[in-house]
């Protein structure tokens, strides 16, 4: 299938990488179907989630261990289910990663990107079905690791 990025304009997709989202990303419930893209060439550290159903829709995302983060959750039985999970290592994570609008480049903190860590995208890469997982209580080990 053919998909008209925003950001790479007019991508050939083949249907068995599409990723079902059976309860869409929060805001976006609606759209269910995404695939991971990237600039032919370029770095593949970075990628967007490309809404199929609204191709005006594009989320850039990268693996958290890329940012010295290592996720240990519990899923819940719904969400095992959702993901239609059977093995622990099918699972990957992803954090969306945004351009910092609000940057103050005196502050080395502000400067360049955000990452949400509270809502990652977890991915059963065998089956291509994902869920946002929104954090929002104590009990989760995010890990951050300094890289040397």
């Amino acid at each position: 299938m053919k998909i008209e990025s925003p950001v790479l304009g007019a991508v050939e997709i083949s249907d068995d990488k599409v990723i079902e989202f059976p309860q869409g990303l929060p805001g976006f419930e609606q759209l269910r179907r995404f695939v991971f893209i990237h600039e032919e060439g370029g770095e593949s550290g970075v990628f967007l989630l490309q809404s199929v159903d609204d191709a005006n829709i594009a989320f850039s995302v990268t693996g958290p261990e890329r940012l010295g983060i290592t996720y240990e959750l519990p899923l819940s039985d719904a969400e095992v289910a959702v993901l239609e999970l059977s093995r622990p290592e099918d699972a990957v994570a992803a954090v969306i990663v945004r351009k910092d609008d609000d940057k103050d480049d005196k502050v080395p903190a502000n400067a360049g990107l955000r990452a949400n860590f509270m809502a990652p995208l977890l991915i059963n890469i065998g089956a291509r079905r994902g869920l946002q997982k929104i954090i929002d209580k104590a009990g989760y080990d995010i890990i951050l690791r300094v890289r040397g």
